[in-house]
């Protein structure tokens, strides 16, 4: 469990957060200056805090009203930044074995273990400078879980990469809880990213947290602040991989809403994953209109309605044991009389739906 409650004032910004974290990964999601980085810093002892508390498990890191102010080094926390910041003069052996060699304690994150989920064997030899970007980032990944961290920092650690490196380390980091069981704390301004990797989700403005949660409830609120519009209302759904469409270039995914069509994923048939339905891709209509690309049509009814921004209403539909939000205009609303108990049909794309 991640504790966080304080307070820290900076020449032009003040943060005042709270929240929790479970022992999954939670995802400090935020526009840059919301203030995610401060926390990451004031967590692993670089910074120190006004006031307030930061407990990691049953280790208390910081409290002002005690006075505890553990030093960086025995907060054992591993720290994962945009650039990976690797030893150039290092071989990535030595690299991954400088934090490994200096941990107290048991040693229960080996290299064997490392080397093999992030794939790096080939990588053992080379030095920083013969690296792509993705090769550093799980060098720089490996090393800080060799350090045997009691919780994992990774501030925005696709940030720095191309679309195509990011996809190729995504997979990497949504299986590193799973295998390692450290909790992580996770900073990132891309939706996708956070669906992908995280559990739970702390929404940040203006050094203020706008909500936190698990994921799924925090996505799926009709009453998400002014200042979230960035992260976006939608529903997140564990999906199993039904079958591969070659022929129309689509996948079959079996959801809580029945079929949903996507472009086709480079994943086997029977694998489980999460997608995320954003509320701004649901188009409504009274009746299933003919002639249309969608692929995704599901008959569904409004169980709750709910405002957003003035102009914009937002909505809950129940859609086969599952649910789906939409977002229209008041206008069109009032136009199709859209309150609950009305049936309607939701039409999604499936280029819309990301993973």
């Amino acid at each position: 469990m991640i504790e966080v409650e304080i307070k820290k004032k900076l020449a032009s910004f003040s943060l005042d957060a709270a929240f929790k974290g479970g022992e999954g990964v939670t995802a400090l999601f935020g526009r840059s200056g919301a203030g995610k980085s401060t926390i990451v810093k004031a967590i692993a002892g670089l910074i120190r805090p006004d006031a307030g508390v930061i407990r990691v498990g049953d280790t208390t890191f910081f409290d002002s009203s005690k006075r505890t102010d553990l030093p960086v080094h025995r907060r054992r926390v591993g720290i994962v930044f945009q650039d990976g910041r690797l030893f150039p003069h290092l071989t990535v052996r030595q690299n991954l074995l400088y934090g490994f060699a200096r941990a107290k304690g048991e040693k229960r994150v080996t290299l064997d273990a490392v080397i093999g989920v992030l794939d790096i064997a080939a990588l053992l030899e080379r030095r920083p400078v013969s690296l792509s970007g993705g090769e550093r980032q799980r060098v720089a990944l490996g090393r800080a879980l060799l350090s045997q961290p009691r919780l994992l920092l990774m501030d925005e650690p696709l940030a720095s990469l191309d679309e195509g490196r990011k996809a190729e380390l995504l997979p990497y980091f949504e299986r590193l809880n799973t295998e390692f069981g450290i909790p992580i704390l996770y900073v990132s301004h891309d939706v996708d990213e956070v669906v992908r990797v995280a559990s739970d989700v702390v929404l940040l403005e203006q050094g203020r947290v706008l909500a936190a949660g698990p994921l799924g409830e925090v996505t799926a609120r009709l009453d998400l602040p002014p200042g979230a519009e960035a992260f976006g209302s939608g529903v997140v759904l564990e999906c199993l991989i039904e079958r591969h469409e070659a022929d129309s270039s689509l996948t079959i995914l079996a959801t809580a809403l029945g079929p949903v069509r996507v472009a086709l994923m480079d994943r086997a048939a029977g694998s489980r994953l999460s997608i995320r339905i954003a509320a701004r891709d649901v188009a409504l209509a009274l009746e299933v209109p003919a002639g249309i690309s969608v692929q995704n049509i599901f008959q569904g009814s409004i169980v709750e309605v709910g405002h957003f921004a003035g102009h914009v209403m937002r909505l809950k539909l129940a859609v086969g044991s599952g649910f789906l939000l939409s977002e229209v205009t008041v206008d069109a609303a009032r136009r199709l009389r859209l309150v609950p108990g009305l049936e309607v049909v939701a039409l999604v794309k499936s280029v819309a739906i990301g993973r």
